[in-house]
This record gives C-alpha cells, structure tokens and sequence, in this order.
C-alpha cells in the first residue's frame, strides 16, 4: 500500500451555544512490501503503519449556519502555548447571525495563532494550529507561517500576461492582406461604393490591394489607386473623439469625491453584511403587494385578559397567522429553482426582531401546534437568546413565513421586503380608532390595523392572498380559537 495523506474530520455538535471543530492529521504511513515476510516481522510493520508520526492538526473554521460563508473571530479564549483538554472552548466566532464558542476535539497545544481577533475568514479555512506534543510546536508554527503567507505570491502572479501585449509586432495584421492578393486568382471583395468610386475613375477594381477586413475593398483603396489624396477634414474630428471618453471619466471620478467634514465611514458587522446580502438577492425575486384592514376590537379584549398570563401581541399574531397558513398553504410555501414550488411539511413562523446592531428573525416552530401560552413562552425564550446572540441555526433559518411587526411604535402601515427562501412576509401596523359605517348607514368607531402583505408572484397570485387575508381577518375578529 503507498502512503498517502488521510484526513480526520471531527464531527460538528452544537449544544446551547459552543461547536466543535474539525481538524486535520497527516500521518505519514510506511509502505508494505508486496511479499509477505515472517509473522514477527508483519507485526512490528503492522504497529508501525499504526503509529502516527505527527499530530499537527488545523483548526478550521466551521459552519455555524447553512448561509455563513465566512466568520469573525471575536476572541480568543486561549492563547499561543496553552494547553488544551477535549471538549475545552478555544475561541468565541460570530457567524451572519450568533456569536458560539468553539470547543477541541482533540487534546494538544495550541502552537498558533492563523487569524487573529477582529478578522475574518472563510468557512473551512485554518484559524489555528494544533500540536499533540512541545517537540512540534516549532514545526507548527512554520505551518502557520505558509499558512498567513502563502497568499502573497499568488497576487503578484497576474501581472505577468501584460508584456505580449506591448510587444505584438503592429505590420503583421497589414502583411496578412498583401500575402492573400499574391495568391493565385480569387474573387474580389469591394464594397459597393468602392465598385461606383472604381467606375468614376476608371480604376480597374481587380487590381486593387484592399485593406479592409478579409482583404475587403474600400473607397479609401480605390481612390489611393486613382492618386487622389485624401481630405484633411476627415482627420480634423480624431482629436475629438479622443477627447471625447476624457468627459466620462472625469464624470465617473465624481462619486468618490472627499467624504464631507466630520464624516466617517463604519464598516459592516458580520450580520448587517448578511441582511444586505439577503436584501440584495430579494431584488431577483418578482413580488407584489396586497393591503387589508382588521378590526381589533375583540383581538383587543383578547390581549387584555391573557396579557397577565405572559402572552405578547407578538404571538397573538404569530398565532392567528400560523393557523390561517394551515388553510391556504400555497401562502406557506416556496420557490427554490424558479421551475417549482416547494410545499413545506411545516409552518415556522419566523418574526423580525430589532436588536443591537442588526436584524433577526427567531422561528416559531410548527405555530400552529403549539398552545397560545407555550407559544408565548416559547417567544419570550427565543427574544432573549436573539439578544445575546445566542440562538442555534435552527432557530432563525428554518421560517416559512415571516411576521413584522411595528405596531408598537405606532406605525399604522409600512411594507417589508421578502426574505430569499420565502413566499410571503407579513407587516402589521397598529391599531387605532376608525369611524367606520355599516350596511344600514349607522357610524360607529372601531379599532382598525393595516396588514400588508408582500409575496413572490411566481407561487402566490392575487387571489390566493387576498383569500389567506380574508381569512386571517376572521380569525383576528374571532379569536377565540386561538386559546383552544
């Protein structure tokens, strides 16, 4: 058997708020011959092949969520020479959503330090080096040296096409036409003014060098062989046009003009960079809008008995739109590949929440299932994490419908933009008195909110929308069965 490298990937357990890392080993393993030698001698090549000679592993960096494609060390939690005990936490890494300790997998030395505090890098790229032993720790640390270094040569290597370029011999191109026409007899090739120029003349066309394209005979050919000399005024208005894309330029430099006195530039936080990039992609997605107004009156009188029980307006709503989801499920579904819809088996309320720095939206798992008080506590526990940056993938990935809510701001009506992966996004204004007139023309005041929801035209037309809203309605109007 040749050696080879082989690499030991450790798995990825993520319990409350810390995950463990995978390494890589590369054991050197000594070859066995192809004849079998004595019983004692295929032992000690047996222990032998079994034997690692050097545990020298990378800490890689992991995959906190589906969507995070880099991530930021925050900190370290140990440093260059500590020793490490399995299972131990090594360094804090903010994902697009969370921050989570990273524990080892494996005992060692942390012999290196590849990333430092405050940067980035991709997923599967070495954060650390680990050694098993102190011996190592020297041939570690000149493994984190190509592993930081290793980039710069391969960004001075571009610049190496652009010498042909100056160098290319300029009569070649003119040489090729000549070389065609001292070929025997061929068929001439003349643009039709040149034909009526050769006529004019009295120039014999078929003797005739052309300089176009493809040996092509040009007006400008014919007259050279009739002696005329060409006009100045056809070379007057080069200038110009070089001068011309010199205004453009000077144009495109405008934007990147002096920042104005006292301002600074912030760079984006590893989750303000994530909602831009969901942003972004929500741009490719064709989308419409539909308006509908509740009356809140018994939704209202509602909240007010089960608000000392610990139920929010939050999951009232969460709650209301969880069960109309269950009669119009094409609302709860989406469109991954632009060719199909995708139904989905669960509906997970997903409710955008404002916290320091940022945006997330926290999973109500399976809504419709849980009871109006579980449900609550079960928000008042995702809020908190979401807060402390503390919620699992699971628990802010896996929304099939999201709810925005900013009524308690006062906000009567606002539209929200779909978030990739969903078909629709609920957004709630707040309620307020409405004079409103019934069928027998009798005015009354009640309380009305404006709900507005956006969806993606390519799975949920007009009218299924405006048929989850009439539902949704009755069940803000009626919302006894919410507490069942």
């Amino acid at each position: 058997m040749a050696s080879s490298s082989s690499a030991f990937l450790s798995k990825i357990s993520i319990s409350n708020k810390s995950i463990s890392f995978s390494s890589s080993v590369s054991p050197s393993f000594p070859s066995f011959p192809s004849t079998f030698p004595s019983k004692s001698h295929r032992c000690n090549r047996r222990n032998n092949a079994l034997r690692v000679q050097s545990k020298i592993r990378e800490i890689f960096m992991p995959a906190l969520s589906s969507t995070m494609t880099e991530g930021k060390i925050v900190s370290w939690i140990k440093s260059e020479g500590d020793v490490l005990s399995k299972g131990e936490s090594v360094v804090v890494v903010e994902s697009d959503k969370a921050d989570m300790d990273v524990e080892t997998f494996y005992d060692g030395i942390l012999a290196a330090i590849v990333v430092p505090e405050g940067e980035s890098a991709p997923v599967g790229a070495p954060i650390g080096i680990l050694a098993e032993t102190e011996d190592e720790i020297a041939e570690a640390k000149a493994k984190a040296a190509t592993k930081t270094g290793g980039a710069a040569p391969a960004a001075a290597a571009p610049p190496t096409p652009t010498p042909p370029t100056a160098s290319t011999p300029t009569p070649t191109p003119a040489s090729a036409p000549v070389a065609d026409v001292a070929e025997g007899p061929r068929k001439t090739v003349a643009t039709p003014f040149a034909k009526k120029l050769a006529k004019q003349h009295k120039v014999d066309i078929n003797k005739v060098v052309g300089t176009g394209p493809h040996g092509r005979i040009t007006p400008a050919d014919v007259e050279a062989a009739a002696g005329i000399t060409p006009k100045p005024v056809a070379a007057e208005p080069v200038p110009v046009l070089a001068a011309a894309p010199a205004a453009p330029a000077k144009a495109a430099a405008s934007p990147t003009a002096p920042l104005l006195p006292g301002s600074t530039v912030v760079p984006f936080t590893t989750m303000q960079a994530a909602v831009s990039k969901n942003m972004v992609e929500s741009l490719s997605v064709p989308t419409f809008r539909v308006g509908y107004p509740v009356t809140t009156d018994a939704l209202d009188a509602l909240y007010e008995k089960v608000k000392p029980k610990g139920v929010t307006m939050t999951a009232l709503l969460a709650k209301a739109a969880a069960v109309a989801l269950v009669q119009h499920p094409v609302v709860n579904s989406c469109c991954k590949d632009g060719k199909s819809f995708t139904y989905n088996s669960n509906i997970n309320i997903a409710v955008a929440v404002a916290i320091n720095g940022g945006l997330i939206t926290p999973v109500l798992q399976d809504a419709n299932k849980l009871d109006l008080y579980l449900l609550s506590q079960k928000w008042k526990e995702l809020v908190e994490k979401a807060r402390a940056k503390q919620l699992q993938p699971h628990e802010y990935n896996s929304g099939t419908f999201t709810l925005s809510n900013l009524g308690m701001f006062g906000v009567d009506r606002f539209d929200a933009i779909l978030p990739p992966g969903q078909g629709a996004i609920m957004a709630v204004g707040a309620s307020k008195p409405t004079v409103v007139a019934d069928a027998d023309g009798f005015f009354s005041v009640k309380s009305k909110m404006l709900v507005n929801v956006t969806a993606d035209h390519r799975i949920i037309y007009g009218a299924d929308l405006a048929a989850f809203l009439q539902t949704f309605a009755k069940i803000i109007e009626n919302p006894e069965s919410l507490t069942l």
